[in-house]
């Protein structure tokens, strides 16, 4: 075993009985291991019939050596969320849908498991996301691991907004919004919007505006270390919201500023063994078969 782990947290966000049965299991498995289950206090409904410590969201990050999210992806950027100031080891339990970061199955879980606690698991650097939203005299801070997202808050009304790349114009838009993605978040909802699929080693963000009004807005992939800035047309209708990962960092309106740039922290994704990313992606995405019309 790896003498670092001591504690490890188990974080779910699903009210859904195959979670809490995996949840439980694991539970049980940690302790067995000789290791101390804890878990966000909101989960307490998940574990009653396993003995884990219950800790505010704010401790889960200094408190655990390892942290298992099981659910889908949205659990795992929630997990990162907690554990994004401290580089914690992530490993993701697929209970979800898709599951491009929660790639390890359930009957392979505490194989896994094991495998994080012994260090034998491949460890997978994710940059982030640091999302700055500058409104007045105010500010706020986000972090992202998949993406940044500005949307409108009124149906029926496009955004218009400007792009700004180190501080060089580059466009004005009409859409109903803009995703700003690692490569790590373009299989997320940038791929919706249209935009490419980006090997997570490579050092680049996607830039995909939502439903442009104009076909030749496109989406664009810019360097890793580039500063994004976005800014609202001043309309009477204008009126945005900004997203880091699904969280609400704020409102964006006329006059205020969101600027992105690259983080100095990472996330620290682990993987069994042989983790192969190609193969991920024809697994989720179905590529790689062929299909034969019958000869009429």
């Amino acid at each position: 075993m790896n003498a670092r782990i001591r504690a490890c947290a188990i974080v779910t966000r699903f009210a859904d009985a195959r979670v809490v049965e995996s949840a439980a299991a694991l539970a049980q498995h940690l302790r067995k291991r000789g290791i101390a289950p804890m878990a966000v206090e909101d989960d307490k409904a998940h574990f009653t019939d396993a003995d884990v410590e219950l800790l505010p969201e704010s401790e889960i990050g200094e408190r655990a050596d390892l942290v298992v999210a099981i659910g889908g992806d949205g659990t795992l950027l929630y997990a990162a969320g907690l554990v994004a100031a401290r580089g914690t080891p992530l490993l993701g339990i697929n209970r979800g849908r898709l599951g491009f970061l929660t790639d390890v199955l359930p009957e392979d879980m505490l194989r896994c498991v094991d495998a994080a606690l012994g260090g034998d698991c491949e460890i997978d650097q994710r940059p982030l996301l640091d999302a700055r939203l500058h409104s007045g005299s105010s500010s706020a801070r986000g972090l992202a691991l998949n993406d940044v997202v500005l949307q409108k808050w009124q149906s029926g009304h496009l955004l218009d907004f400007e792009t700004w790349l180190n501080g060089r114009y580059v466009n004005t838009h009409g859409a109903d919004g803009l995703v700003v993605a690692s490569a790590t978040g373009s299989t997320a909802y940038a791929l919706s919007c249209g935009g490419p699929i980006i090997e997570p080693q490579l050092d680049v963000v996607v830039v995909a505006p939502i439903c442009p009004h104009t076909l030749s807005d496109r989406p664009i992939v810019v360097s890793g270390r580039s500063t994004i800035e976005v800014r609202l047309v001043d309309r009477p209708d204008s009126h945005a919201e900004v997203t880091c990962d699904g969280r609400v960092l704020g409102a964006l309106a006329p006059g205020d500023r969101l600027v992105i740039a690259p983080s100095t922290q990472r996330i620290n994704l682990l993987h069994p063994t042989g983790y192969d990313y190609f193969r991920l992606l024809r697994s989720k995405l179905h590529w790689g078969r062929r299909s034969f019309e019958n000869p009429r």
